[in-house]
């Protein structure tokens, strides 16, 4: 029986695998297990099992499935021989939304205790172990997977096949120290969604010996987690604009927000204030009005970049936080073009502001529709069966991406292609900017024919972009 310890309040049950010799290797005043024991300690984890008894991978993962079976919540499988920040660690059990997620490093170079695992869309979509190859790996498991309360129970029933397969000895000489590694194959395979979850620049390795313990545990020490969190809370992935002109300085008002108290949610309050008041100075039509206007829209978007921050520093995410936040950049983007409008000196300028809100409610459509119909077909899926891969084929069959969506994915790899992409679409940066610096330096014509050109563009390449996907 599993030795455990149990702390109220919290959603997320952690089962340590301290079945391998590594997890007794020394570690400061105690062993890797204590350590790991004492990081969790400090996390939001309502009961820590230890599952120590003998009896080989089948009797772990046998373990793993009764587990799951009873548990209720999230349920987080980490062997005992990783040496991990505790930063590395909250990223994945601290996230809110308590999904299946693994904890992943972007670094592909893998080994006997890193397997390759390839990452698309932010999802795991093919992981590999000892006996199963991934082609085309861009990343590495590190040790750490959670499974969400709603795929509890795939996680037992992958758990008890592969036990099966092990005592069979169809998986090859697979060992107790590839328990947690077989399980992501097995969720990955069986059409689970599984979130990679990125520990960036932080440290996540599992040892075997003393020497690799001692070293591991010295990298530690050569990373700042503290600025680490700071760094993560910027997103990696955002627009040119928002990246290099906006994120590059918000980042210090993050710890003052913190000390001040303010929550995400306040934030996104004062940015829509200030969009309507940029709306009531375009609205005086003057220049020294729309220049006022562009500066506080472009304050105004700096704290609808701040608010996001916020939320993935103190990782206080919620579905109100979401919704809150793409509805004001809805209203504060049409209130600046009611008030451009409204502003305009000929006063036959609404057929154009009409015209911008129109396409951008079309482009939207694109996107969220196209959103909507992919988690409808998942949803299908689950109904009628998800399409499962057998853990008994050695290689990952997944069909890989062709034709534009493999082009695609190259010019992900390059910076300025990766850059140019994204302002090709128009995102909310960019738009921003445009509304500004047009408004400011001419006049509402030139802003709303700026914005149905370039946004018509964006639109037609979205709409490609999205056919591609739905043809693959």
């Amino acid at each position: 029986m599993p030795d455990s310890l149990t702390r109220e309040g919290t959603t997320t049950s952690v089962l340590l695998l301290a079945t391998t010799p590594a997890c007794r290797l020394h570690s400061g005043d105690g062993t890797l297990l204590d350590r790991l024991g004492d990081q969790l300690a400090t996390l939001p984890v309502r009961e820590v099992q230890v599952l120590s008894a003998a009896g080989g991978l089948a009797a772990d993962l046998r373990g793993v499935a009764k587990i799951a079976r009873t548990a209720t919540g999230a349920v987080a499988v980490l062997p005992g021989d990783l040496v991990l920040h505790t930063e590395a660690l909250a990223v994945l059990l601290e996230h809110p939304a308590r999904s299946t997620a693994a904890l992943i490093s972007h670094d592909a170079t893998a080994g006997p205790l890193r397997p390759s695992v390839r990452v698309e869309g932010g999802r795991v979509v093919a992981s590999g172990s000892s006996f199963h190859l991934v082609p085309e790996a861009n990343a590495t498991f590190r040790g750490v997977l959670q499974t969400g309360e709603s795929d509890l129970a795939s996680l037992a029933d992958i758990a008890e096949e592969l036990a099966e397969l092990a005592d069979a000895g169809k998986l090859g000489p697979v060992t107790p120290v590839e328990a947690v590694d077989l399980l992501l194959v097995g969720l990955v395979r069986s059409g689970v969604t599984v979130r990679a979850s990125g520990i960036g620049q932080l440290h996540a390795d599992r040892v075997t010996g003393q020497n690799a313990a001692d070293a591991a545990l010295a990298r530690l020490a050569e990373v700042d987690e503290a600025k680490v969190r700071l760094d993560a809370s910027v997103k990696e992935d955002d627009g040119f604009f928002a990246t290099f002109f906006v994120s590059s300085w918000t980042r210090h008002l993050i710890k003052p927000c913190v000390r001040l108290k303010l929550t995400p949610n306040t934030v996104t309050g004062i940015s829509a204030g200030l969009a309507l008041l940029a709306a009531v100075w375009f609205s005086a039509g003057t220049q020294g009005g729309r220049l006022a206007g562009a500066v506080l829209l472009l304050l105004s978007f700096a704290l609808d970049c701040l608010d996001g921050q916020l939320a993935r520093y103190t990782r206080t995410f919620s579905p109100l936080g979401a919704w809150a936040d793409g509805m004001s950049d809805r209203l504060k983007e049409y209130a600046v073009y009611v008030g451009l409008a409204f502003g305009a000196a000929a006063g036959d300028l609404w057929h154009l502001a009409v015209a911008a809100m129109v396409l951008q409610v079309v482009r939207h459509a694109i996107d969220y529709t196209y959103a909507g119909a992919v988690a409808d077909a998942a949803r299908v899926g689950a109904m009628w069966g998800r399409p499962a891969r057998s853990l008994l084929e050695s290689q990952d069959v997944r069909r890989a991406p062709g034709g534009v969506l493999r082009l695609a994915q190259r010019l992900e790899r390059d910076t300025i292609a990766r850059y140019l992409k994204k302002m090709i679409v128009l995102p909310i940066g960019e738009r921003m900017a445009l509304i500004a610096v047009t408004a400011a330096l001419w006049d509402a014509r030139v802003t709303f024919l700026a914005l149905l050109g370039w946004g018509g563009v964006a639109a037609l390449y979205q709409l490609a972009g999205r056919i591609a996907r739905s043809a693959r």
